[in-house]
């Protein structure tokens, strides 16, 4: 069966993980625990960032959870907090985070469009935050891709099927002749709940043997798709 679509996972598959996310979690932490280091500490350690490194653990939520997910795990050290003000802060924090492409992401997009693929995007970050990274990061998203989605845009939050399937309709494709690209294993269990073939890749936290059991191939990165492509036509 060909693959007539290609779904990415945002961070960690588009954009390099670390370069953002531990950026983000240490400014979180830092305006939350407001100069209080038992405070820092406690927070650190419901999320699972290693404040010494500075970076996210391997089994922390911010890797594959949603915001809210992440601000469910803070608010149990915040008792002036409650979950919907702290989710709306934590995504307005994004803002201005540093990106780095995996690879030259316009010249890779067009090569994709060439071959006649439908594209989308689908993070557990929340879809205005997914829309304005993709354009910090120079791309446009209503003509680079056909479906940009995000945990609050209606279809759920991945492992779940339900948006991997809301793109497949989308672009009007079987989910068999779609694949997931991600970094985590919640994107390639969702791949593999709504019947879709599952690509991993290895610019995120996970390890290849993280991600094996659950993808059909494994790549260091997006730029090794084009050339498996070619070979499923072989």
């Amino acid at each position: 069966m060909l693959i007539r679509g290609l779904l990415f996972d945002k961070d960690g598959t588009l954009f390099r993980y670390s370069e953002t996310w531990d950026t983000w979690c240490n400014v979180i932490l830092e305006k939350l625990s407001n100069g209080d280091a038992t405070l820092l500490q406690r927070l650190a350690d419901s999320i699972e960032f290693d404040l010494k490194s500075q970076k996210i653990k391997s089994k922390s939520v911010v890797i594959a959870g949603t915001t809210h997910e992440v601000a469910e795990h803070l608010v149990s050290a915040l008792p002036h907090w409650s979950i919907d003000p702290l989710e709306v802060f934590l995504n307005e924090q994004v803002n201005d985070l540093p990106l780095a492409e995996v690879t030259p992401l316009r010249a890779y997009l067009a090569t994709l469009r060439l071959r006649g693929l439908k594209i989308g995007v689908m993070t557990n970050d929340s879809e205005a935050n997914a829309l304005a990274q993709l354009t910090r990061g120079g791309l446009n998203p209503k003509k680079d891709f056909d479906f940009v989605a995000g945990y609050d845009s209606g279809f759920g939050a991945k492992p779940a099927p339900g948006p991997l399937l809301a793109f497949a309709k989308a672009v009007d494709l079987p989910a068999s002749e779609v694949a997931m690209v991600g970094d985590s294993l919640h994107d390639l269990m969702a791949g593999r709940h709504a019947g879709m073939r599952t690509i991993g890749v290895l610019t995120g936290p996970a390890r290849k043997e993280d991600l094996s059991s659950m993808a059909d191939v494994v790549f260091p990165d997006i730029s090794h798709i084009p050339a498996y492509l070619d070979s499923l036509i072989r």
